[in-house]
């Protein structure tokens, strides 16, 4: 079976009845990996793919509200954001801030505006529900994928958490 959207185009199942698209999306000067995954195309409607062909034809507003999200945390000393903040400038030293891309002299505000929006994961199947239906993955270095932030979307592009990947 398939599924047919204006954006997406044909999403064909595979053998277990599980979706899967993806497309490398130019954003600002840098290309993000965009995916949509469900595990059965049965879970995903039409909405759904609406919801998220938005979500992508809207990236630069999400990402700022992602980023934004992060910046309201790090009020919160116990925070991920915070955590993930104070552990990239401990683990990089000197090296970090060859890895800014503007140095204004507040640092942590320097690293969130810096990183790069690595990926986007749309969880079709989530459409609606209280699990993400997004998940933006943040990176200070491309190159250290496991130092990451994930910014987790609902279907209304609401954040509903930042976590580091650990």
């Amino acid at each position: 079976m398939a599924i047919e959207h204006d954006f997406f185009g044909l999403l064909e199942s595979g053998p277990d009845g599980s979706i899967f698209w993806s497309e490398n999306v130019e954003f600002g000067d840098q290309s993000v990996t965009v995916d949509l995954t469900a595990p059965d195309q049965d879970d995903v409607s039409q909405a759904a793919l609406d919801v998220a062909a938005a979500m992508v034809s809207s990236l630069e507003a999400i990402d700022l509200a992602a980023r934004n999200a992060m910046v309201a945390e790090l009020d919160d000393r116990t925070s991920e954001v915070t955590e993930y903040l104070l552990q990239q400038q401990e683990s990089l030293g000197a090296e970090l801030e060859g890895l800014l891309s503007d140095v204004s002299g507040d640092v942590h505000m320097d690293i969130i505006r810096s990183l790069q929006l690595m990926s986007m994961t749309i969880l079709a199947d989530e459409h609606g529900g209280a699990d993400p239906f997004a998940v933006l993955e943040y990176a200070l270095d491309p190159d250290a994928t496991d130092d990451v932030l994930l910014v987790n979307l609902s279907s209304d592009a609401e954040v509903l958490s930042v976590t580091s990947a650990d």
